[in-house]
């Protein structure tokens, strides 16, 4: 029985694991939309954000810079080039948007918190001052407006590459060779292999 799984094991097809990007999907999952953002400043007596000009110029940027490097740079290379910058700004923003994320959580528990009657640290402080879980919901507040804007500019650049590139831009994924292989297990695989 030993043998056949042995067989079995050795004579499938090797599997190649990828290390997954981080998608534009994955950002607007994470971080507030137009709506939300314009909801959470008006609550929070925050400024209104220009969305779509964040997105443009953001955009527009990119799409500049490509034009004025045209001439020293291979398409191919202006590619790579741009799937590296967009992968910046989609991987800045989806940080953000999992820091908002956290942020949201923690003002929720404190806020939840304070439903307790019996509990005194939660309860406002002294005049003047704000309570805790106040600080917590503007420090929300705060990571959304910001989470927004690097998702504004995240779009603006994967606009930018599709324009420029002419292909939608993807996540680069890079392949895991042996993936927790250690040199040790090579080694004696190696060697394995030697003796037959």
């Amino acid at each position: 029985m030993a043998k056949a799984a042995r067989s079995t094991a050795s004579s499938t097809a090797r599997v190649v694991q990828l290390r997954k990007g981080t998608t534009l999907e994955m950002v607007r999952l994470a971080c507030p939309d137009a709506n939300q953002a314009s909801l959470i400043s008006e609550s929070f007596g925050l400024p209104l954000l220009d969305s779509d000009g964040i997105r443009d110029l953001h955009e527009r940027l990119l799409i500049e810079t490509a034009e004025a490097m045209r001439e020293g740079i291979s398409d191919r290379a202006m590619q790579i080039h741009l799937q590296r910058i967009v992968g910046a700004y989609v991987g800045s923003a989806h940080g953000a948007g999992q820091f908002y994320s956290r942020a949201v959580t923690e003002a929720r528990d404190l806020t939840a918190k304070l439903a307790n009657d019996t509990r005194d640290e939660d309860l406002d402080g002294p005049v003047g001052f704000q309570s805790a879980a106040q600080r917590k919901r503007e420090f929300a507040a705060d990571m959304a407006l910001q989470s927004h804007s690097l998702r504004m500019a995240a779009e603006g650049a994967v606009a930018a590459y599709e324009q420029i590139v002419g292909e939608r831009w993807k996540p680069f994924e890079r392949q895991i060779e042996n993936a927790g292989a250690t040199v040790d297990r090579k080694a004696a695989d190696l060697q394995m292999a030697a003796l037959g």
